[in-house]
């Protein structure tokens, strides 16, 4: 797999005063901003049943989330972000059994993957930056999303390049957590799970089953614990 960027976040339930408890930590507002999400697989879920999620962001164009080296267990997330369409494909190809398919961009292997749009949404945001003490090199991010069919997640995210700096980044994800008041072991379901119970019942019912049907990998302990 191509080299991309560990994404570490934990989620949590927001507030009407985490915005001020963001401030009172020296967090700042970096922006506030409104965007669809696009999520794509095939009609078997074969790609997010696999712990791979695939997006598209309006105005950033193409991620594939995959699945982190099996690490410290706890209420947070590990993922690999590739954003480069050529390790995207390739990977999509990897996960698929589909090889040969040429170097061309993302869009142009959906149909032949057979990847369809399984949910599409729009997300308001906050982001906000904080910068521990003595932790200059690696910041946190916060964002507060609330999505257009009125779900509302917080996460606390840090981006390493090595395996070896997960560590360090979960003890300040839960040391930030903590004084946000989130509860040790709370682990609220992301966007686009809630979106799929509420809107596609079956292909939500499709993950619990595959996720109660085998040993859960990191990142896959529960179909609430997705990216999204």
């Amino acid at each position: 797999m191509a080299q991309g960027l560990i994404e570490v976040e934990r989620k949590f339930v927001p507030g009407p005063g985490t915005e001020e408890r963001l401030q009172e930590l020296g967090g700042t507002l970096e922006h506030r901003i409104t965007f669809r999400d696009s999520y794509y697989d095939t009609p078997e879920l074969s790609l997010m049943r696999a712990d791979h999620w695939l997006r598209q962001r309006e105005g950033s164009g193409w991620e594939l989330k995959c699945p982190g080296v099996a690490g410290v267990s706890g209420p947070h997330t590990e993922y690999m972000e590739l954003t480069a369409e050529p390790a995207i494909v390739a990977q999509l190809c990897e996960v698929l059994g589909a090889l040969g398919l040429g170097a061309g961009g993302v869009a142009a292997v959906l149909c032949p993957l057979g990847l369809q749009e399984v949910a599409s949404f729009v997300t308001k945001r906050s982001a906000w930056k904080l910068v521990p003490l003595g932790a200059e090199e690696l910041p946190l991010w916060v964002d507060l999303d609330t999505a257009d069919f009125g779900y509302a997640v917080g996460e606390v995210e840090a981006l390493v390049h090595e395996k070896a700096e997960v560590p360090a980044a979960l003890e300040k994800i839960h040391s930030l957590s903590s004084l946000l008041g989130v509860p040790a072991q709370e682990k609220p379901p992301a966007k686009l799970i809630v979106y799929l119970q509420c809107f596609r019942p079956q292909d939500y019912q499709l993950l619990l089953e595959e996720n109660s049907s085998r040993e859960k990998p990191q990142g896959t302990k529960h179909p609430d614990s997705s990216p999204g």
